[in-house]
């Protein structure tokens, strides 16, 4: 009952292997989930290498002393020139089976989404040149899961045509709290009024310029949450197929004209205790 795939991970065909997947492997792994949504949205995250997830090939430098901070997603890619150039080929040729979006992780700066476009335009026009049918135009955005990325939203919104949230490593970088270290348990949480204050600009802004937004990320799959977010204006949910249900239910017994009327008190709660208040209060 989806709308679409949200977030597809490219990175799971590079992982347990010793040799990067060709252009055309890649290209096949993408065409059939395109083909299987049958006619719905597949939104492509590109590769996203790094911090907790290493590869056996090389492509990961090894020994980084803090990989969560290190050269991962899109800074890995334009490091990796025709390693990205091989993905971008293989993503364009699947969207001559059906509608595909490109999204780019770990965008700090204007630049960088600036980088992938120009990239991408070249690889539309060349395979198009080679004779592949392909879409007219692909789609690029960006992940917000840096806190550059959203505190600059505003300077490079209007290059990228949708966006997605990405609260793992948001709260992460945002509270500087490791999401895998058990002893932070307390201070990793979504339930920060930083972290709340920082989704309703970032919200705020696409929806001024109008960008589709989503979050993906656990946040978005527990339905705990989720009067939260539509409170704060969110319109489309990334989320585990395991928990799509469940979701559907919450949303579905939530009273949206309600929610929003309360968003001011929300945005003022000033502890975790005032957003559990909040919640409680639904």
């Amino acid at each position: 009952g989806a709308a679409g795939v949200g977030l597809y991970r490219t990175e799971f065909l590079f992982l347990q292997r010793n040799e990067l997947p060709d252009e055309e492997e890649q290209f096949r792994a993408y065409r059939d989930v395109v083909l299987g949504m049958t006619g719905r949205t597949v939104t492509i995250r590109t590769l996203d290498l790094g911090a907790d997830k290493a590869d056996r090939s090389g492509l990961v430098l090894e020994g980084e002393p803090n990989p969560a901070l290190g050269l991962r997603g899109v800074r890995l890619s334009l490091a990796r020139d025709a390693l990205f150039r091989t993905q971008l080929r293989a993503i364009v040729r699947a969207s001559g089976y059906g509608p595909v979006r490109v999204l780019v992780p770990m965008v700090s700066a204007r630049e960088e989404v600036l980088a992938v476009r120009r990239m991408l335009r070249m690889v539309l026009a060349d395979t198009r040149r080679e004779g592949h049918e392909v879409a007219d135009v692909i789609p690029l955005g960006a992940m917000i899961e840096v806190p550059a990325a959203a505190i600059a939203l505003p300077s490079f919104v209007g290059a990228v045509d949708f966006l997605s949230i990405g609260t793992n490593d948001l709260i992460q970088y945002l509270l500087a709290a490791d999401r895998n270290n058990e002893a932070l348990g307390e201070i990793y949480t979504p339930l920060h009024p930083a972290l709340i204050r920082l989704l309703h600009g970032v919200i705020r802004t696409a929806q001024k310029r109008g960008k589709p937004i989503a979050v993906c990320g656990e946040m978005a799959g527990d339905a705990m949450y989720a009067p939260l977010l539509l409170a704060l204006g969110l319109g489309e949910f990334s989320l585990h197929p395991n928990t799509l249900l469940e979701l559907r239910r919450a949303i579905r017994n939530c009273d949206l004209s309600a929610l929003r009327a309360r968003a001011p008190a929300l945005l003022r709660a000033r502890t975790r205790k005032g957003i559990e208040d909040w919640l409680k209060g639904n």
